[in-house]
């Protein structure tokens, strides 16, 4: 059976879509390259929903950091001498910090407490979690009633697309969550191999109460969240300490495995991005080239795959690098 990869990406504007596509197939080729486990490049689709919330991409064009289109974080390559130590205290920290939260935000029942301080956040910080959680605003759109069911479709039509191969779905930021609500509300029946989620909000108690309050209107009987029905072999998290939209970093305490006894597991790893000095832990392309996440992609892609399938692989590469040279030349 073929693989496909499947990318959605997370919170804020982004440049265009072939540029996204571009830098993320990068990042995830920079990281296999560096564990020498692959020498051809995966198949893989993008699900871009920047275009949905933001009347322009940012542009890479504009030299002015005040511009609202002014692209401050392209992609890089990862530092040559990035070396970081464990930070264990803060560690420490936000596994009480989580406990907490969940105590004062969450009952027992999963329904919420003091949701004026999350919308508060929402509204403040994440405006796309904001616009993704209202009941509005009403789109134009006979198909769809809001922004959420026009981002999601994106997502869904994509799985949809390739549903008859083995799918490596990965995940970043607000995409985890647009991930979770597709595959558990709209393509349950669509089987998935793999997820990957990563710095992710999905433990934060306001958002494990929106999807629990989506799941009772399915299932009454609802108690208890649980991997998607459909994640069949695994369901791998990957956060960086540093990471603050990961702030609830371990969702294996929120989400129980599902039916098949697939349950995430939590995986801690180190997001090299940087850009001018300064390092970003949330990046995706931080995330898409750590070691960890590269050795479980490299054992998907590589997993029952037939010795004239990777000759077809490489084959391909190579014509699609001879005929870049021929436009490049034109």
């Amino acid at each position: 059976m073929s693989k496909i990869i499947i990318g959605i990406h997370g919170l804020g504007n982004k440049p265009p879509h072939d540029t996204l596509h571009k830098w993320w197939l990068k990042s995830i080729c920079e990281g296999l390259q560096k564990i020498n486990k692959l020498d051809y490049t995966p198949d893989f689709e993008l699900v871009y929903w920047a275009d949905i919330l933001n009347d322009k991409p940012l542009n890479s064009l504009i030299a002015d950091s005040e511009n609202p289109y002014f692209l401050d974080e392209p992609y890089s390559l990862s530092p040559e001498h990035f070396i970081l130590k464990p930070n264990s205290t803060r560690k420490k920290f936000l596994g009480f910090l989580e406990h907490q939260m969940d105590k004062i935000f969450l009952n027992d029942d999963l329904t919420p407490n003091f949701t004026f301080i999350s919308e508060m956040i929402f509204k403040k910080y994440f405006r796309e979690l904001d616009v993704y959680y209202s009941k509005g605003p009403e789109v134009n759109d006979k198909s769809y009633k809001t922004v959420k069911d026009i981002i999601r479709n994106r997502l869904a039509e994509i799985i949809k697309k390739h549903k008859v191969k083995e799918i490596f779905l990965i995940a970043h930021s607000m995409g985890s969550i647009i991930a979770y609500d597709v595959l558990s509300f709209l393509i349950p029946e669509i089987k998935i191999h793999t997820l990957a989620t990563m710095g992710s909000p999905l433990g934060m108690p306001i958002i494990v109460s929106k999807i629990a309050e989506e799941s009772k209107t399915i299932n009454p009987k609802f108690d208890k969240l649980q991997t998607p029905k459909n994640v069949t072999k695994a369901w791998y998290n990957f956060s960086d300490i540093e990471d603050n939209v990961a702030i609830n970093y371990t969702l294996s305490d929120d989400y129980e495995k599902n039916d098949i006894g697939i349950k995430v597991k939590d995986i801690v790893v180190v997001n090299d991005y940087m850009i001018k000095e300064e390092r970003n832990p949330h990046k995706s392309y931080g995330y898409l080239r750590s070691k960890e996440f590269s050795e479980i992609l490299s054992q998907f892609l590589l997993s029952d795959i037939s010795k004239f399938e990777l000759w077809r692989l490489k084959v391909r590469d190579k014509i699609n690098s001879y005929m870049k040279k021929i436009m490049d030349k034109s």
